[in-house]
């Protein structure tokens, strides 16, 4: 801690980057005896923004470090900056890393000064200031056309909020209003631990309900699509929708599942976030109110260790209308996340959830944070988080993964 007969000192370092500039700064630093108390650097089209804040002895030895500091700063071709801080303000300074720590993340295909000024504007609102912000996307070419754009940032906050309730559905509002998603946890030793992650599979994992394809194949399409939407959009009972489907199904040829399994329309990003989860050490599973037959194709092709589906009753080559065993529901789906965070030892608050439907909502709920992806109004609403602009990869950037850790194990 400081006394009297110390002086403490914010170095401000801005210009053109280069090898070198740290070490001769802290090199001067290190010939007087000085103490780092923070240090924090930024770097943005090779331009430099560095600060760090040092104890010196106070007296003629201060004015010395200042002057070499100058010096050295000419040396590099760099501006250099001294702002003198008080003890009383260094102190009310160091207290305030008690306060409340959040991660807000801010995605889109592509990020607007329109949009970040929203967001910033409702955390100001809430009594939030950011601490740091860091880009997770890598750059972006403005000449070359990329085939998957995507954009993220985090900001890390603290603060009090003044009213959470106000502050997510303004959070709500914007991104539907400007096309971005808003992801908002809780800085904790979970956020920062996540170790299983569960996905519904249709219209989640895949980009289709696979029971409205073999009622297409059924001639009764029509009849099966509309259930689904009003179960899927939480109009009716779960159970009671697949029990109707199921019926409708009767007399299909088990010869089709396999056309139907290896054509399936697997979602962007899946690949990508599957191998960066199996890389890092991820359970996965798929929690689905749809079939095993599927569920299982799935689990070869994408590497996933868990599946937890309905089984269809097949006799005699056909499909009876029937099922085998329990109906997968909503909340058959949370305790199926529950089983397995028990059996592999995973603290709820370190599991992910990641569902579409109004029937996934139990596991979302349940789960550390519960992912609402390209979901229905309702279930947006309802989960702790959305995303809705970018593919399934954008899981990662939530749990802070930047491009470069992803893509270096993709190759």
């Amino acid at each position: 801690m400081a006394t009297v007969d110390k002086e403490i000192i914010l170095l401000k370092v801005s210009g053109q980057d280069k090898p070198g500039v740290t070490a001769g700064l802290t090199a001067i630093l290190a010939t007087y005896g000085a103490t780092i108390l923070d240090i924090g650097q930024a770097d943005i089209h090779d331009t430099l923004s560095l600060g760090i804040l040092f104890e010196v002895k106070a007296g003629s030895g201060s004015g010395s470090v200042l002057k070499d500091l100058l010096f050295k700063g000419y040396e590099l071709g760099i501006k250099v900056k001294f702002i003198p801080i008080s003890i009383p303000d260094y102190e009310i300074w160091v207290k305030g890393q008690s306060k409340q720590r959040y991660i807000i993340n801010v995605l889109g295909e592509t990020l607007t000064a329109t949009q970040l000024a929203a967001v910033t504007k409702i955390m100001s609102d809430q009594n939030l200031n950011i601490d740091s912000i860091i880009r997770l996307t890598g750059r972006t070419s403005v000449v070359d056309i990329e085939e998957y754009p995507r954009s993220c940032v985090q900001l890390s906050v603290t603060g009090t909020i003044v009213n959470k309730a106000a502050m997510t559905a303004r959070f709500m509002e914007v991104s539907g209003e400007l096309n971005v998603d808003i992801s908002f946890q809780e800085d904790n030793m979970y956020r920062r631990n996540r170790r299983l992650v569960c996905f519904d599979m249709d219209s989640t994992l895949i980009q289709t309900e696979v029971i409205d394809e073999l009622a297409e194949l059924a001639g009764v399409g029509e009849q099966v699509r509309a259930i689904t939407e009003s179960a899927m959009n939480g109009e009716i009972d779960f159970s009671e929708s697949f029990k109707k489907r199921m019926a409708l199904l009767e007399g299909l040829s088990e010869d089709v599942l396999h056309n139907v399994a290896i054509n399936l329309p697997i979602t962007k990003g899946a690949h990508r976030l599957m191998k960066a989860l199996k890389y890092y050490g991820y359970k996965t599973a798929i929690l689905s109110g749809g079939f095993t037959y599927f569920g299982d194709y799935l689990q070869k092709e994408l590497g996933i260790d868990y599946v937890y589906a309905n089984q269809l009753e097949i006799k005699d080559g056909k499909l009876t209308g029937k099922y085998l065993g329990e109906i997968v529901d909503g909340a058959k789906k949370a305790e199926y996340l529950k089983a397995i965070a028990e059996k592999e030892g995973i603290h709820i608050n370190q599991t992910i959830a990641v569902g579409d439907g109004a029937n996934d909502l139990p596991m979302l709920n349940l789960a550390g944070l519960g992912i609402a992806f390209h979901a229905k109004p309702k279930v947006r609403e309802s989960a702790s988080t959305s995303i809705s602009s970018l593919g399934l990869d954008g899981v990662l950037y939530l749990l802070g993964y930047h491009d470069r850790h992803i893509d270096m194990m993709q190759e």
